[in-house]
Formats: C-alpha cells, sequence, structure tokens
C-alpha cells in the first residue's frame, strides 16, 4: 500500500491571510501535486475561484464533490459539510497526490478536524502532517486578535464546534495550541520594533520547539510549509483545547449570505464606496467577488473585513467568458432586494 498523503491544516481568524497563503502556495508548488480543501461560506465558490484563478485550470468539475483539475497537476476542492466524502474521493487519487491542504473557515478549530483524521475511513490512506496558524500582526499588535470583531462574533455563532460564549482569547490560545508554526502575516503594517514585540510574545505562547515565521503577502517557501512529519492526529493529547470536552452547539440560523450578480462594469473606488454604504445600513461581515472593471482587460478581486475593503486584478478576463461583477456578502438577516436596490 502507498504511503500516507500528509496534510497540512492551515488555520487562522478570519482575514488573516489563509486564503493568500494558499493561492501563493498553488502558484509556487515547486512540482509538487497539492489538492486543496476550502471550506467555504456561501452559495457561490468565491474562495475557490480565487484560488483557481492563480494557474489556467482545466474547467472540469467532479458532479458530486466539486473537485476541479489544475493545469499545473494540483486539485481544488470546495465543501462546507461534505468533508468526510471529499477526503475519500481524494484518496481514490492517492497515486496522483503528493499533500493536500486544508483551508479552514473563519474560525473553525483545528482540533476537531484533526480528531477526524482517526476514522477508520481516513486513518489509512492520510495522515495531518502538520498544522500552521496564521496571525494577523497588525490586529495582535492593536490587542484585537482580528481586524474585525464583528465579523468574527458572527462566524462563531454560526460555527456548531464552538462554545459560543467563550473568550476569544480561549479561542485564540486553541489556534496556538495546536500549531505546528505559526505565520505572523500583515507585518508590512507595524514598524520593526512592534513586529518584534508581537513575535516575542507568541513565542512566549508556544512551545520552544513551535516557530513564529513573518509572512508577507502568503509568500513563503513550501518547504517550510509543508513536511513537518507531525502525525497530529496520534499526538492530540500534547496539544489541549479549551474545547476538548464540550459537545456540538446549534448554529446561529441568522447569519447567511447573499450573491450578486450585475452584467454593469464598474469603477472601482464607486463599488468600493457602495460597499462602504451596504456596511454601514446593514449587518455585513465579510465581502468577497469578482469585478467587472470599465476598460479594462483584467479582472478585479475584491475583499472586504467590515469597512476595510481591498483590491487586486488577478487575471484577464477570457474570451468565452461573460463579464460580470460577482458578490458574495456574509452577515446577518441580510436582504437580498435591499442589497440589489444600492448597485440598481
Amino acid at each position: 500500500m502507498a504511503a500516507k498523503i500528509p496534510v497540512t491544516v492551515v488555520t487562522g481568524f478570519l482575514g488573516s491571510g489563509k486564503t493568500t497563503l494558499v493561492r501563493h502556495l498553488l502558484q509556487n508548488n515547486q512540482g509538487r501535486r497539492i489538492a486543496v480543501i476550502v471550506n467555504e461560506f456561501g452559495e457561490v465558490g468565491i474562495d475557490g475561484e480565487l484560488l483557481r484563478s492563480c494557474q489556467i485550470c482545466d474547467e472540469e468539475d467532479d458532479a458530486n464533490n466539486n473537485i476541479l483539475e489544475l493545469a499545473n497537476g494540483c486539485l481544488c476542492c470546495t465543501v462546507q459539510e461534505e468533508f468526510l466524502p471529499t477526503i475519500q474521493e481524494l484518496l481514490k487519487r492517492r497515486d496522483k497526490i503528493d499533500n493536500i491542504l486544508i483551508e479552514t473557515s473563519g474560525l473553525a478549530l483545528p482540533k476537531p478536524l484533526v480528531q477526524a483524521f482517526r476514522w477508520p475511513e481516513i486513518r489509512t490512506g492520510a495522515t495531518v502532517d502538520g498544522v500552521v496558524t496564521v496571525v494577523d500582526c497588525d490586529a495582535l499588535a492593536a490587542g484585537t486578535l482580528v481586524s474585525d470583531i464583528n465579523a468574527l462574533e458572527a462566524q462563531r455563532q454560526a460555527d456548531p464546534t464552538l462554545e459560543h460564549e467563550t473568550p476569544i482569547e480561549e479561542l485564540f490560545e486553541d489556534q496556538l495550541a495546536c500549531a505546528d508554526m505559526v505565520l505572523l502575516t500583515k507585518v508590512d503594517l507595524v514598524d520593526s520594533p512592534t513586529q518584534t514585540k508581537v513575535n516575542n510574545w507568541l513565542q512566549q505562547q508556544l512551545p520552544s520547539s513551535v516557530k513564529v515565521v513573518p509572512c508577507h503577502e502568503g509568500d513563503i517557501s513550501p518547504d517550510l510549509l509543508l513536511g513537518f512529519n507531525a502525525g497530529v492526529e496520534d499526538n492530540l493529547d500534547s496539544r489541549p483545547s479549551h474545547h476538548d470536552h464540550e459537545e456540538d452547539h446549534d448554529h446561529d440560523d441568522d447569519i447567511n449570505s447573499v450573491n450578486i450578480i450585475l452584467d454593469q462594469a464598474f469603477d472601482p473606488q464607486v463599488i468600493k464606496t457602495k460597499l462602504r454604504q451596504l456596511v454601514q445600513q446593514q449587518e455585513i461581515y465579510r465581502i468577497k467577488g469578482f469585478v467587472n472593471v470599465a476598460n479594462k482587460p483584467m479582472r478585479m478581486v475584491i475583499q472586504g473585513v467590515g469597512d476595510r475593503i481591498e483590491s487586486f486584478f488577478d487575471r484577464p478576463w477570457q474570451a468565452d467568458e461573460k463579464r460580470q461583477t460577482l458578490l458574495v456578502l456574509i452577515g446577518r438577516g441580510l436582504e437580498q432586494l435591499r442589497i440589489q436596490e444600492v448597485f440598481g
């Protein structure tokens, strides 16, 4: 039997930079055949499409598991509650996969996910090679742990694995406690003494074997991100969690997503202004999407956490691709018609 496929789990708070990290890894896979699993919230696969856009990919979906084959030999999967079937499908392709990387959703804790690799259906074919926790240096320096506290609270209410009344400090401690490495992102937003202070504080919270590595725009060598050989699922007792003995909780049904598809082109500043207006009017926690910019051959990616909205151009529009603006807004009690009116 072939060796177990090594699995790397990337965890971290909403907006810490996990998707940017994964996207960079796919662009610089150094010949590795990597399967990336993105656990999304929302009906439209913004994260999955963003990851696929880093390479030209064969637009052939697996009808049952939403597995897409990338031209660089990688796979991209998007799952919500179908984790086990997706893993089983990937294990059928084990001769074509060198690594699996799982980007957890917003506030998902790593330990319950790692425990799933003890299941008989999985443990013979895959092992958790390592857990990487992504930390926002700018937010930690400001004492908030996360760039938008409202978005974090909404994600926590929607996550059935979490104790909803637990202080976010405990959730952060759980993510650190499970880590084999901590990536410190957004270091360019603080000065050198502040970065050093944050780094030293983090190192005090971690075992000496767990290192804190600065990371700018997801730029880190695959040799650092992959290959811990930790067998994490067999060593969970050494990674204590505040949630080790808790049962599942009901999720918050008020959290929903709204998908907006618009045929008109936009000026980047105009659409950002409209989105900030919406954030003020409704309880919106996360914005993701692609924008058709007038007289621009490139597609613009737009992402927002709270009222902080960022954008970049990722690739040219394809000849057979309809130029549309596609947005996904995640929040509490969002109303499709009210949101649509802002763009009408």
